[in-house]
Parts: structure tokens; sequence; C-alpha cells
């Protein structure tokens, strides 16, 4: 355990060192705060995938990499070398009980249907979570961990593209600025899927190798046989080219595209894409969501979505009607767009009443169209404040600081929920109306059958 340092000062000018004395962390920071002395120390689980570089995310902004914890040891090899040093782990409950109050915070990368009772046992240890996007896989569970995030008053975070970054605080400005008038519109579309989708579960099963725990990476959903890889040529040639030839069924990577562990390319993507807009048009609870795509399979996401939500009027601000699209589908290509222009993979189209601005999904500022009127247009003033990003911010809540952009309560939940609603108007396929604050869709018994998870082998949230 790392030992944590104090000063404590005396005599009229503070200016000598009266003693240094050891003391539990507790003390030194408060409850649920990290001693201004030392790095507040973070534990990383599910280091292997997208954790192997988002831990080191962490490391850059401030924080120490004390432990780490993954049920792969092969896919997580890679990150163990990188900190040798790091106490290692398979099951983050045993990590919590037996680290204790040797760390403060806890970053989570593990597959989406784990996000959950993992970032509860976290709060529920006292320590500030950082969790990997969409926060969770049911709309239920984010409601859940939001209360309890704030009864626990810790620093949560989401990796979603931060609304507070110059980009999105740009268009923040631009909107607001009335440049387009009042927004009636917008698409936003994603390149992804870039994984399978549209699939059966493959038959059989494989052994498990002993460097993988299946149990505990299942967690809380239903219990299937383990199969490594599909075979060769299963797949349409299509998604193989889109995937990239990873043959993985479910681990590693692939999980995304199954409705017991991921969401989607809507659950993927979503979070990044309409952070900015629902910053933007200020966007609550919408009214309605309705959703098209190719043919529904048993236990996988489509392989194309378009999803369209109803938001009413906010105050001043007129209702409006945001579409999503995903597996190559685009909106119409607004005739403001110059000649031998072509549509971002990835972007963000808003329509008002005055005009039309167009830009890349998650980075970058977007452009008034046609160019001319962007070069006419003079920028407004710099007026909201720009942050650190996702991981500087978590960082400075952690140490006494602003809560984080996408702190839990106040964006990751409410920015998750939009996506997650889209995720169910897919898998309905109805004209859902949804009532936001009473957690219910009116008109339909099969939507509101989704909102909550059923959890399997023993696992439970509260």
């Amino acid at each position: 355990m790392k030992r944590r340092h104090f000063l404590k000062q005396t005599g009229a000018t503070a200016a000598a060192w009266a003693s240094v004395q050891i003391v539990p962390r507790h003390v030194l920071g408060g409850p649920g705060q990290t001693a201004p002395s030392a790095k507040p120390v973070v534990a990383g689980i599910g280091i292997g995938g997208v954790g192997h570089g988002q831990i080191q995310q962490c490391q850059k902004a401030g924080f120490q990499v004390d432990v780490l914890c993954d049920v792969d040891d092969v896919l997580s090899e890679k990150t163990y070398r990188k900190f040798p040093d790091a106490r290692r782990y398979r099951d983050f409950r045993e990590m919590l009980k037996t680290e204790g109050d040797k760390i403060d915070a806890v970053y989570c990368g593990t597959p989406d249907h784990t996000h959950a009772t993992i970032s509860m046992a976290a709060l529920k240890a006292g320590k500030h979570v950082l969790t990997v996007k969409p926060l969770t896989r049911t709309i239920w569970e984010g409601r859940m961990l939001a209360e309890a995030a704030a009864k626990a008053g810790v620093m949560t975070q989401m990796t979603a593209s931060p609304a507070s970054e110059d980009s999105g605080c740009r268009t923040c400005e631009m909107i607001w600025d009335g440049v387009i008038g009042d927004v009636t519109e917008v698409h936003i579309w994603s390149n992804r899927p870039l994984w399978p989708h549209g699939m059966n579960r493959p038959a059989g099963s494989d052994p498990i190798p002993d460097t993988f725990d299946w149990d505990l990476w299942l967690g809380p959903a239903a219990k299937r046989p383990f199969v490594k890889e599909w075979p060769q040529n299963s797949l349409p040639v299509v998604q193989t080219k889109l995937w990239g030839g990873k043959r993985a069924v479910y681990h590693p990577w692939n999980f995304r595209g199954w409705y017991d562990f991921g969401t989607g390319a809507l659950g993927d993507m979503g979070c990044h894409h309409w952070n900015t807009p629902r910053r933007a048009l200020k966007l609550g609870h919408p009214s309605a969501i309705s959703a098209t795509s190719t043919k529904i399979m048993k236990e996988s996401w489509p392989l194309s979505s378009s999803i369209t939500y109803e938001f009413p009027a906010r105050g001043e601000i007129p209702p409006v009607r945001i579409t999503w699209y995903d597996g190559g589908l685009k909106p119409p290509r607004p005739v403001e767009l110059e000649e031998g222009r072509r549509m971002p993979n990835d972007g963000i189209l808003y329509i008002g009443t005055k005009g039309k601005m167009i830009g890349n999904g998650c980075a970058g500022i977007p452009r008034l169209i046609p160019e001319s009127k962007m070069k006419a247009y003079k920028m407004p003033p710099k007026t909201l404040e720009r942050r650190s990003g996702i991981y500087g911010e978590w960082f400075e809540g952690v140490t006494g600081g602003p809560k984080p952009s996408e702190h839990w309560p106040d964006c990751a939940v409410p920015l998750t929920e939009l996506v997650l609603l889209g995720c169910i108007a897919v898998r309905t396929g109805g004209y859902l109306k949804w009532d936001g604050p009473n957690m219910r869709f009116s008109n339909s018994d099969s939507a509101n059958s989704l909102l909550k998870p059923t959890y399997h082998n023993g696992w439970k949230l509260v």
C-alpha cells in the first residue's frame, strides 16, 4: 500500500515543516475524496480491449495505475507489460474487497452487459468511477446508477466525446448565435457496425482456454456455450470485409452485435454523436421514437437501421425531429452541398429555418453550406468554457475540481438513455410513445419489457 504523507503547517508564516504524518486516506481526503498530497490511484477493470489505451490515458491525466483486472490473461498481457508492477486480478469483486482503500478510483472498460454491475460495485465501495460508453445496456440500469452516484458523492465520467471540447462548444455557440435560425431537423449517421450483425447463434461449443474465465465474462447474462470463432466463410463477404476478418464470435470485440452483450451500432457510437446536439438543442426526453431496419434476428442487431426521435418544444425552442442512420445509410444529400464534395462517413446535418450546416459526427466544427455562407459568417465570441477532455476532466474532479462534463446524473445517464431508446425502437419496430419522467412507454408492453434486464447466474444490481 502506498503511504500518503501530508504536510502540517505551523508558525505564523506557515513556512516551516512541523511534521510528516502517516494517516489513513479517508482522513486526508474526506469521504469519497483523495489525499491532496498524492496521485489518486486507479484500478482498471477490462483492460485488454479498448481499456489498453484508455487506462494509459488515465495515467497521462495524472492517475497512478496500481491495480489491473481482466478475465482474459492473453488479451490483457500487453497491458500487464505496460504496468509490470500493478497488482493483477481476474474477478473485480475480489479486487475491490482486497484492495479496499488502496485505490481511489475505478476504470471500467468491459463489454456493455457488465457495465452496470461493475460500476455499481465500485460506487458502493466509495470509488470515483469512469465507465466506457454506453454507460449501461438498459435504461433502468442507468437510472439506478444515477441515483447511486448522486448518493455516493463521488466523481463519475463516461467516455463519450465531450461536448465541452472546442468542437462541441463552437457548435453550440454557432447554433445559439442563430446562424441557421431555429433548428427543426437533425440527421446523424455512423459508418458502424464494424463487427458482425444480423446473424444467428453458431452451433456447438469450443473448449474454454485456461487463460480465459468465460463465466465471469458472461456475468449477469444467460449462460450459453463458448464458441471461439466463426467457421470460415460462414458470414457474408460484406461483413467479413467490414470487421477486418476478425472471426471471434463473442470475445474479443465482437460482443457488440449481440442483444445480450452489446447495444449495436447506435449504442457504440450514439453517445459520441448525440452529445453535442443534446447540449446545443437542450434536449430532454423525446415524446416518440420509431425505427426501420433490415431483418430483425432473434439474438443480434440488424445490419442497418434508421431511427427517428421526436422532441417537443423546450420553452422558446421549437420542436425538433432527429434521425439516426447506421450500417451505411445516410440522409438525402443536401442540395446546398457543393459539387464534388462528398457526405462524411460519420456526420451530422443541422437543418434550420435560415440555413444548414454539416460536419463530422463527433469531431471538428460543422460548417455552413454552401461554402459561400461560411466565408461570409463571422464566428460568435467564445462564451463556453473549454475543458480538458474525458480523462483530464475526471482527474480534475477527483482531485477537487469541478464535476466532469459526462458526470452520470447530469449527462451520461440521459445521454445513454437517448441511444437506448433507439435500441428498443429497433427491436420492437413500432411507433413508441415515451413517458420519460415515469420511465415507461404508454403504448407498448413489449417495449416496456426491454427497459430492465433479467440478471442470471446469481448476479444482481441493487
